[in-house]
Formats: structure tokens, sequence, C-alpha cells
């Protein structure tokens, strides 16, 4: 199926999720996160604000548990239409933005790349880790200059089922995938 199609298909079942279901699926999602994977105090996690009108993953229970731990916690800001990377503290002043995103209001990139792990939006991601988000590029962008060890890890309410039949060439795939049920590692080709 090709990357509209499924960005159609997913925005509608992510749709139809009440809000008391994207809560308890963020929930189990974010103990499958955990379970799976350490992050330590002073690494660096970047991790997306979520969107509640598209009923995103709820990122914010990531985000005030690594804020818990000491683990540096740095969000992306599209300014001058080049998403940057702004490091956040449990005082950072946020803002909704005319995308209905929440931002903080300092526009200072941290200029820091060498993230541990970056947890990335998404609207569906097959059994490759080929992934569909909105179409912007964005993480794509980000792909190519963070280093090959930062772990990229996709975050979906729903399983992979089908093929993406348009991946491009500057596409770059997930290192994993997690959902409320499993955590999926394109890296090994193992769940």
């Amino acid at each position: 199926m090709l990357k509209a199609e499924l960005r159609k298909k997913y925005m509608q079942k992510r749709k139809a999720l009440s809000s008391d279901e994207a809560f308890v699926l963020s929930g189990k999602i974010f103990e499958n996160f955990i379970t799976s994977f350490t992050p330590a105090e002073s690494e660096k996690v970047h991790v997306f604000i979520p969107i509640p009108e598209r009923k995103e993953i709820d990122t914010w229970i990531f985000i005030h548990y690594f804020l818990k731990q000491n683990i540096r916690v740095f969000v992306p800001k599209i300014v001058e239409d080049r998403l940057i990377s702004i490091e956040i503290f449990a005082d950072t002043v946020f803002e909704v933005n005319s995308w209905g995103i929440s931002e903080p209001v300092s526009d200072t990139d941290s200029g820091e790349y060498d993230f541990q792990y970056v947890i990335t939006p998404l609207l569906y991601c097959d059994h490759k880790g080929n992934r569909v988000g909105y179409g912007k590029g964005f993480y794509d962008r980000l792909f190519q200059i963070i280093p090959d060890h930062t772990k990229k890890i996709g975050v979906n309410y729903f399983d992979p089922d089908e093929a993406i039949g348009d991946v491009w060439e500057n596409d770059i795939p997930l290192d994993y995938l997690v959902t409320p049920a499993k955590v999926l590692s394109f890296l090994s080709g193992l769940e």
C-alpha cells in the first residue's frame, strides 16, 4: 500500500480511538519501552511532544519519567522550516504553535545530536522499520545527522500489517517499534 493510503487509513484508525483508549494504550507503550530500554541518568533522549487532537502517543508520560530520573530530554521545534532540538527541564515554559503542538518558548537550538534514543512519531510502520509520518521529512533529515549508535524508536498504537509500497531512497528505517503489545527490532529481524 502507498504512503498516502496508509497515512489516511491510520489517521482514521487513530481518530476512532476514544481518549481513554489512547491514554491506556500510551501507558502500555511506555511500559514496553521501559522494559526493553533502560535510559540511564545523564543519557540524552530526543522525544516528540504529542498533538492531542491527532491522538498521538502521550509522550508526556515518557518526558516526566525521564526528567524525574535525571535523563536529559530534548524535544523538537520547527524554526524557519527546520527541526531543531531544545533541551527541556521541569520548569521549561511551553506554548502551543499554529499546528497545535506544544513547544518550548525558547528558539535556542541545543546543537545536540549525540542522542542515545530518538523516540519518533509516526502513523504507521511496516515489518522492515519503514515508517509513514505526516510527510514533511523532518525526522528523515534528523536521522541523517545523528550517530549510528542512536536508537531510532517509533511508537505506535498499531502493529505492522502490510508493506509500504513507495519507500524512497532518503527514507531511513527505524531500529525498533514499540506498540502496546510488543517491541519489534528491525536490526536483528527479531521481535
